[in-house]
């Protein structure tokens, strides 16, 4: 069984860039959904598709399996997604022994810039870049399953959960 044990920041400037490798456009959308289980189409620089089954209730670490499939059902498949498709570019980052994967989202999300950080454990030793904001980990309102099945009257402000570092983003 496949699992995932990630972090998920803030990005508090744009430090990241100058390391930063090509970014992948990549829009994404949830097929199904329960309380603890969700099912996720993502195309990617459409040339390929994913297809990601996420099981577990923790936000840190859950069981993942993810494939390859066509990508003409790809897209067949985010046409029935649940909720809006959100629309992001990703970036990879190395810093130290890890790779940051930050994702620059767009409308309606457009400003919101997370980090995220894979781990081998939950323990793991991170390097912190100096671009790293707030830790929003257990935040449910930054999941991508929340941004993309919250509607406008219902969405979060997505303001960072502290005064420790300024808003990536925009104002309305």
């Amino acid at each position: 069984m496949a699992k995932e044990i990630e972090r998920k920041f803030l990005v508090k400037h744009a430090g990241w860039r100058a390391e930063a490798g090509p970014g992948a456009a990549m829009r994404q959308g949830y097929l199904a959904a329960m309380n603890d289980r969700t099912v996720r189409i993502r195309l990617i620089d459409g040339e390929n598709a994913r297809l990601t089954i996420k099981i577990g209730t923790g936000m840190l670490t859950r069981d993942e399996f993810e494939y390859e499939v066509p990508l003409a059902d790809g897209e067949e498949l985010i046409a029935s997604a649940i909720g809006t498709v959100i629309a992001k570019t990703r970036y990879r980052v190395r810093c130290g022994t890890h790779v940051w994967e930050v994702d620059v989202f767009e409308e309606p999300y457009a400003g919101l810039i997370v980090a995220e950080v894979e781990m081998r454990t939950e323990t793991d030793d991170l390097a912190m870049p100096d671009w790293i904001g707030d830790e929003v980990t257990d935040d449910r309102r930054y999941s991508n399953f929340a941004l993309a099945t919250q509607s406008d009257k219902q969405r979060p402000d997505l303001h960072p959960p502290s005064a420790a570092g300024p808003s990536t983003r925009k104002a309305p």
